[in-house]
């Protein structure tokens, strides 16, 4: 355990950033996975909808560093294709 303030100071900033995190990838899966069921459905409105809101999310969790911008190129271009395919 720390005993200098500046560490324990930086612990709990880093277990607050960690928590955060969790959930913006949490959420994240979440919105993929609403796009891949609106698209295996067949239903076009419904998955163009969930596309705009699971691109954007992943854009801003690239934009903080959580996942790779490769990734988030792959996982829109799938999307895209699967969009497209309806």
């Amino acid at each position: 355990m720390a005993n200098i303030a500046s560490q324990i100071k930086r612990n709990r900033q880093n277990e607050a950033r960690h928590e955060r995190n969790k959930q913006v990838r949490s959420a994240l899966k979440t919105h993929l996975k609403r796009f891949a069921s609106a698209a295996e459905t067949g239903d076009t409105d419904s998955a163009t909808t969930a596309y705009r809101t699971a691109a954007r999310q992943l854009d801003k969790a690239a934009e903080k560093g959580l996942v790779h911008r490769n990734y988030v190129a792959r996982k829109k271009s799938e999307m895209s294709r699967q969009l497209n395919a309806l």
